[in-house]
């Protein structure tokens, strides 16, 4: 009897949860997004392949790097994106499979204003959805290729149709269950507007691990162009610029770095040590000793420099 009673709880919630999920309200977007944007929007130019079973991931890659002029198909990415024990793609595997191919992925602020607005400035967006309810997940990925604002509906390609239209309401309920998941893919250099800083320095920080700070010297320039008083930009941008050997470019990104935020040790540590090889030791002792007198793991190294400097 008690394995049929909780049955026929479970079956109960289920129903309700059905009726529930059938009752998805429209997002309020903000006014500005109605008088900023055209009424319609469509990028046509991105390519369709239709999705196999558990393969929107590879098939969702393939078209949004075609789509920025990268050489791969649906069958390379397969490998290195489809994990078979968990039946399909990752988000990490995703953004980590952009930057193999030298592109960013730039994740998005999850509004459906900020989709809009990526939309209209001519930027597929990848995003994940849940097809079926949080205790029942189907995740799906698709492409966010425009959107009819009079209508409130969003245009995706996704599964086995090119042109796949939702009601702005379906489809957010869909995207809040992921947390509203999903990214922009841009090349080396280039910004997309309506990345926000944080999201811009997790997305050129991870680039810049996998290919180096060379690679992601235009980046970082893109990224201070865009938000110049963010101190790790400036300082993210010093470590660039050292490493392609452009000290004094160098130098001045840090010093604007420990400007914008006094507390930065590492901004003031390089800036000492940039400092020491352009034979100033009076600067560079100044520098080291803000480094030295905070917490972190550049004390020891600084403390070390400010001995060398002593001991001349």
């Amino acid at each position: 009897m008690t394995y049929l009673f909780a049955n026929a709880r479970f079956a109960g919630v289920f129903i309700m949860l059905l009726l529930l999920s059938g009752c998805a309200r429209n997002p309020v977007l903000l006014q500005n997004t109605y008088q900023a944007l055209p009424p319609q929007a469509e990028i046509t130019s991105v390519p369709f392949y239709a999705q196999t079973e558990f393969q929107c991931g590879p098939a969702t890659l393939a078209m949004v790097l075609n789509h920025q002029d990268v050489e791969t198909d649906v069958e390379q990415l397969i490998p290195q994106v489809f994990l078979p024990e968990r039946d399909g793609s990752v988000q990490p595997e995703m953004l980590a499979t952009v930057r193999r191919y030298d592109q960013l992925a730039y994740p998005i602020r999850g509004t459906m204003d900020t989709l809009l607005g990526h939309l209209a400035a001519g930027n597929p967006v990848v995003v994940m959805q849940n097809l079926s309810l949080p205790i029942y997940p189907m995740w799906h990925y698709a492409i966010a290729i425009g959107y009819d604002l009079p209508n409130e509906t969003l245009i995706l390609r996704s599964g086995e149709i090119e042109r796949h239209t939702m009601s702005f309401s379906r489809f957010d309920a869909t995207w809040a269950r992921t947390e509203r998941w999903g990214f922009v893919v841009a090349e080396p250099g280039t910004l997309p507007l309506g990345i926000t800083a944080r999201n811009a320095l997790e997305a050129i920080s991870a680039y810049e691990e996998t290919h180096g700070p060379k690679a992601a010297l235009s980046s970082w320039q893109a990224f201070v162009a865009r938000y110049p008083a963010n101190a790790m930009g400036q300082f993210a941008l010093g470590n660039a610029l050292y490493a392609s050997q452009q000290p004094d470019e160098a130098r001045n990104a840090f010093k604007r770095a420990t400007e914008l935020d006094e507390t930065m040790g590492a901004a003031w540590l390089n800036l000492g040590l940039i400092l020491l090889q352009q034979d100033a030791p009076d600067a560079a002792r100044e520098a080291l000793a803000q480094a030295a007198s905070l917490e972190g793991t550049w004390q020891d190294k600084a403390r070390l420099a400010l001995k060398g400097i002593d001991k001349h």
